[in-house]
């Protein structure tokens, strides 16, 4: 089988595991940078020139698309999709995922617990905003934040009415969350595949970091989840359409709840933490599937 990754760079470790595992099942694996693709859209054979060739003879992509080239690299795999090339992710779900807002409604529709949310047209009236979710402590998101940045803890009224107020001032499209006390700077990250979760970790803040994201240097340790926490789990990545994704939740007093679903979610620290081949998981799902 003739394998695609859709990857700015071969060198980044889940790339280069998927190529690994990919090629030690027999299949033939090249990585292509999406940004030096050029789309061919024509009424009977839309096609896909990439640097000296028509890419005529893939069978299966795996998009790892950045949220910083969200917008062409969708439309690449959107038109892999018109040469009825699998894929493990397609281009609706990704473009769903990154829209912080719209994937919340959807969750929320699915009935998938989640923290109180609000998000409002750069509302002047900060006060009633935070009033909303229960007063501060609050956390503050842009809504295109990846990896940690562009989330704020507001601890203080004041403080809350500032950071808002400097989105706004911005025209930074921001959501506004209760803050999870009890989480105490962890979270949870599921790796789903094949719409089964297939590893799980800790993730724990570094001391005085609220977040816990591996790249802010937050460490991580194998978990076994509960029962609500698989569920939870398996209903986001279907609610989003999302066979392969990461889904990262929070422990409350009141059960799981959801905090974001990744689209592209890292390898290392999953495969890491778990000792489980992730990689291998996502290849012999486009065996099943293919």
């Amino acid at each position: 089988m003739n394998i695609v990754i859709l990857s700015r760079n071969e060198n980044l470790y889940s790339t280069s595991r998927l190529v690994e595992e990919g090629e030690e099942r027999g299949h033939k694996v090249e990585v292509i940078d999406p940004l030096k693709c050029d789309l061919i859209i024509e009424q009977h054979k839309p096609t896909i020139y990439y640097q000296d060739r028509y890419l005529d003879y893939v069978d299966a992509i795996i998009p790892r698309i950045g949220a910083s080239v969200t917008f062409f690299g969708s439309a690449v795999v959107r038109q892999f999709e018109m040469m009825n090339v699998f894929t493990t992710v397609t281009s609706d779900a990704i473009i769903r995922s990154r829209d912080k807002l719209r994937s919340f409604q959807r969750l929320s529709k699915a009935g998938v617990g989640m923290p109180k949310t609000v998000f409002t047209n750069y509302s002047r009236d900060v006060v009633e905003v935070i009033e909303h979710v229960g007063g501060t402590p609050v956390i503050i998101k842009l809504l295109e934040g990846t990896q940690g940045l562009g989330v704020v803890l507001a601890e203080t009224k004041n403080a809350a009415e500032s950071v808002l107020e400097a989105f706004n001032g911005l025209q930074a499209r921001a959501l506004v969350q209760e803050y999870i006390a009890e989480a105490k700077g962890a979270d949870l990250r599921a790796l789903i595949v094949d719409g089964q979760v297939v590893g799980a970790m800790k993730r724990q803040g570094k001391e005085g970091e609220f977040r816990s994201n591996l790249h802010r240097g937050g460490t991580a340790n194998y978990i076994k989840l509960s029962e609500p926490e698989l569920k939870l789990a398996i209903k986001a990545s279907r609610a989003l359409k999302l066979p392969v994704c990461g889904v990262d939740m929070l422990q409350s007093n009141r059960g799981p709840l959801l905090m974001e679903v990744n689209s592209t979610p890292g390898l290392e620290g999953i495969e890491t933490a778990t000792g489980k081949n992730i990689a291998k998981a996502i290849i012999t799902y486009i065996e099943r599937n293919r």
